[in-house]
């Protein structure tokens, strides 16, 4: 028996970086965010509501390094995500790699919407890792940004069905008929936008952020509410 083999198997997949955007409007009967209906092919999140985003890449990484993003927004998320996984490497890492997110966030949103936000428009609200016994994981810096007139996003990528703006509270029933499912990031920061209410409320939010990390995936006999966590 192969006991090297063995325990490489039994050690956790490292996390890849990744950013999310909950773009969010004051619609004709209150706030909105904008969603994404997940393909059932997909080997992550399969057939969840997601929000626009993706994992950082290379291209990223060099936008921050050349200084593309404005080093005093940088230092300013930074500061932001002090409590999250970003200050594992120390601080000046960190206003490096809040840069690449934010990079990565406004890349991802553009290819995925074709909305052209501006990084200013980027407000951090939180981070969470996926649990250490999913073989797929991530390390999600979620943002929350105010659509402006003439950014209007769009359905434009593959990997969903559809994209829609809606209510939380229309989303949530919808969630509990059984008709789309939820991640538990999504379903928690979903539930934290709702409560704030206002686009306004949501902007300016300043609660501390801290790192979730969920210690495993819930079985699959849970309930509606948790199976898809």
């Amino acid at each position: 028996m192969d006991l090297s083999s063995t325990a490489q198997k039994n050690q956790p997949v490292i996390p890849r970086r990744a950013a999310s955007v909950l773009m969010i409007r004051e619609g004709a009967q209150g706030l909105e965010v904008f969603i994404q209906h997940r393909v059932s092919t997909m080997d992550f999140a399969a057939g969840m509501v997601v929000y626009p985003g993706g994992r950082v890449d290379a291209q990223d990484v060099a936008e921050a390094q050349s200084e593309a993003i404005p080093h005093a927004l940088a230092v300013e998320h930074a500061k932001l995500w002090k409590d999250s996984s970003l200050w594992e490497q120390g601080e000046e890492q960190a206003v490096l790699d809040a840069g690449t997110l934010l990079a990565a966030a406004r890349r991802e949103i553009f290819e995925e919407t074709g909305a052209q936000l501006d990084v200013s428009q980027l407000r951090p609200y939180a981070n969470w890792i996926t649990p250490p016994d999913n073989p797929k994981r991530f390390d999600t810096f979620f943002y929350v940004a105010h659509v402006q007139p003439g950014q209007e996003p769009s359905h434009q990528t593959t990997e969903a069905s559809n994209s829609e703006w809606i209510r939380p509270a229309e989303l949530f029933a919808k969630f509990e008929r059984g008709e789309v499912g939820l991640m538990r990031p999504t379903r928690t920061t979903l539930e934290d936008l709702a409560a704030l209410g206002t686009v306004a409320a949501a902007m300016g939010a300043a609660t501390p952020i801290r790192t979730v990390r969920p210690q495993r995936m819930p079985p699959a006999a849970d309930s509606k509410k948790e199976r898809a966590s």
